[in-house]
């Protein structure tokens, strides 16, 4: 933990569209965070498709960036959005390479996750999909508020602000929430 009072925070964005609805929902719970946290966002963009072949030759400056911001970071924030029944691949992607050995830099960090996605059940297939990772590779997720903001295209406005009260408050007690967590598993360390 950075210290006591301050907790910093990785978010991750799993979609690279400008009008992203999860790159809304971050910006959201980056406005809703408690005193203390901070949130940088990572760019995964310029992350190539993983390849074993180019791996061998280093990792890629984007990834090196990323594996660099992961350790740093007390906690991590994933925006999911759903694409066919699970995470996008530019998020599993990105995952895949940071998690390479050596030192891959997740084991031990505590996580929470929100999502939006077009459908009713608002990614919550592929936050089953993501949390799945997250245990593999030693991140604690955290299990409550779950924040599926479903039909998303009716809870944002043309800004890109969430309009939804009811998703406005989970990702306030989900930030409140994750800040607790990232105590707790900094304590355990």
């Amino acid at each position: 933990m950075s210290d006591a009072s301050s907790t910093k925070v990785l978010g991750i964005c799993g979609s690279l569209r400008k009008g992203s609805y999860n790159m809304a929902a971050l910006r959201t719970a980056i406005a809703q965070k408690p005193p203390g946290m901070t949130i940088e966002v990572a760019d995964i963009s310029q992350i190539p498709l993983y390849n074993e072949d180019v791996k061998q030759q280093g990792f890629p400056p984007p990834v090196e960036t990323l594996r660099r911001q992961i350790a740093a970071a007390d906690a991590l924030l994933f925006a999911c959005p759903e694409y066919n029944y699970s995470m996008s691949g530019v998020l599993k992607n990105a995952i895949d390479w940071a998690s390479r050995p050596p030192d891959q830099p997740f084991a031990g960090k505590p996580v929470a996750i929100i999502g939006a996605a077009a459908g009713m059940a608002g990614s919550a297939r592929a936050q089953g999909d993501l949390r799945r990772s997250c245990v593999f590779l030693d991140m604690h997720p955290l299990n409550k508020p779950e924040v599926l903001i479903g039909q998303a295209q009716t809870k944002f406005d043309a800004d890109g602000n969430l309009l939804d009260e009811v998703a406005l408050n989970l990702i306030r007690d989900l930030m409140a929430n994750l800040a607790a967590w990232a105590r707790l598993i900094g304590q355990k360390k």
